[in-house]
């Protein structure tokens, strides 16, 4: 027979669960850091474009493009 002890059982379920644990952490870490890279390629496009505004005088892509970057950093907590 291959039954296995209550204690056995035991170990084996809080084992389990401690794997889960970490799985979730290491998945949440993974997708804060993904986030974290979108948002800072995000803001140098952005940025990029508002140096080219700011070279090329236009003002009104300026304004606009400001206003998006000041609503990511809003969004964001920045």
């Amino acid at each position: 027979m291959n039954e296995k002890s209550y204690t056995e059982l035991m170990k084996l379920g809080a084992m389990k669960r401690n794997r889960m644990k970490e799985n979730f952490i290491q998945d949440l870490y993974i997708e804060m850091l993904l986030s974290e890279i979108q948002l800072t390629v995000e803001k140098e496009k952005l940025q990029r474009k508002i140096d080219l505004a700011i070279d090329r005088r236009d003002k009104k892509s300026f304004l606009l493009l400001s206003s998006e970057l000041k609503e990511i950093n809003k969004r964001f907590g920045l």
